[in-house]
Order: C-alpha cells, then structure tokens, then sequence
C-alpha cells in the first residue's frame, strides 16, 4: 500500500511539471491570436487544463519569455483608472518557437494516441496482469 501511495505522490508530481511546462505553448498561441495583458490570458488557460493556475506563475513564464524574446510588453496607455498593466505580444522569434511546439505536440498526441488505443485493445482483449 504505501508503495502505490509513493508512486501516486510521484505521478501527481510529474504531472503537475508537465502542465506547468505547457503553459509557455499555451500562453504563446494566446499571445499569437492577439495581444494580451497577463490577467487576461491566465483567466483564458481553463480550457487547456490550467485552469486555476497561480497568476505568478503565469508572470513569471512571461517575464521569462520576454527574456528571451519570445513575447515583448509595453505599458498599456489605454488604462485610465486602476493600476497601470503591461501588454504583452508575440515577437518573431516566438512565432517561430510556437510552430516548433506545435510540431513537437503534433508528434507527442500520435505517440499518446498509439499508447491509448494498445492499452484500450490490451484491455478489451483482457490479456495480460491486470492487478
């Protein structure tokens, strides 16, 4: 028992990394249909499963994305009331790294979907340990 709850701990884990590290792709195809301040693009992560995210998280990815010159930000000079917010955009570079993580994804869900369907025939077929 305490085996299966350490590898449950583990996989939680490692999915948890595996989103976070979907955010960059998902925050740069936000950016690449439009620009975007960063409250605005944490609220439209849900429907990619990172729903819920801490907002710093989805800054810090930003602060780290203009870093390297994927995504570039301005102050916004349309706010009149409240606190001043940055606009961010897609740069070149970043629409460049957005298709590498679209061919990279592209070539993972057919590697995903082959490993779904031979576990779901596996299963239909009830061969093997199934414990």
């Amino acid at each position: 028992m305490r085996h299966r709850r350490r590898l449950r701990g583990a996989a939680g884990r490692r999915r948890r990394g595996h989103i976070q590290r979907f955010l960059q792709p998902c925050l740069l195809l936000l950016l690449h249909m439009g620009k975007s301040h960063g409250y605005e693009l944490a609220q439209e992560l849900a429907p990619f499963g990172l729903g819920g995210m801490d907002p710093s998280l989805v800054y810090r990815m930003l602060r780290e994305m203009e870093a390297t010159g994927l995504v570039e930000s301005e102050w916004d000079p349309t706010v009149v009331a409240g606190p001043a917010r940055r606009v961010y955009h897609l740069t070149p570079e970043g629409d460049r790294h957005l298709s590498d993580w679209v061919n990279d994804l592209g070539e993972t869900d057919s590697f995903l979907h082959h490993f779904l369907d031979t576990y779901g025939k596996h299963m239909r077929e009830g061969t093997g340990d199934h414990h």
